[in-house]
């Protein structure tokens, strides 16, 4: 429950912009593992990791301005698919970063690449493919979020191999035709 307080804080009340920010410029978030983290291991639990995903790409809206932006238009996001690796655990009281950056997007969604860090040592990497709906239910194509969070011609980046290939196979990726 803290952790789903914490998404709603970083969403109703976004931090400030942060300037110079740009849509492929990478969002830092800075946490600290709470006791309701733990799972009977005594360590962070798979599925809190996705909270922690969560409020770093609220985050990541939020060093955009992006939020007065997309409620003006009642856009939001939602998840389309994700996929994460788990490397080392956290455990109470641990201090950690939570990097969320864009990789590319089609016309369908928004990739994001999401790590989680302690240090220099890498504990999870989280793969998001992230959608936009209208308050109606419509999508709304990745590009139309993207012109209207970073202006007009900006490019994707071509998306890395691997990210390419779990998006076809988990068929989230635009298909042509």
């Amino acid at each position: 429950m803290t952790r789903t307080l914490h998404l709603a804080y970083a969403t109703f009340r976004p931090r400030p912009a942060v300037p110079g920010q740009t849509i492929l410029s990478p969002s830092v978030t800075r946490l600290r593992v709470h006791v309701g983290d733990l799972d009977l291991y005594r360590h962070v639990n798979n599925g809190v990791y996705l909270q922690y995903m969560d409020i770093g790409r609220a985050h990541y809206i939020a060093d955009l301005g992006g939020y007065t932006l997309l409620n003006e238009r009642g856009w939001y996001p939602v998840v389309a698919a994700s996929t994460v690796k788990y490397r080392r655990s956290l455990t109470l009281g641990q201090r950690f970063t939570l990097t969320t950056r864009v990789l590319g997007w089609d016309e369908r969604v928004v990739y994001l690449e999401q790590v989680v860090a302690r240090g220099d040592a890498l504990v999870a990497r989280g793969i998001v493919a992230g959608r936009f709906l209208a308050r109606d239910g419509a999508r709304v194509p990745a590009p139309d979020v993207v012109r209207l969070l970073a202006g007009d011609g900006v490019e994707s980046p071509e998306l890395p191999d691997d990210v390419a290939a779990w998006a076809r196979a988990v068929d989230v990726a635009h298909r042509p035709g």
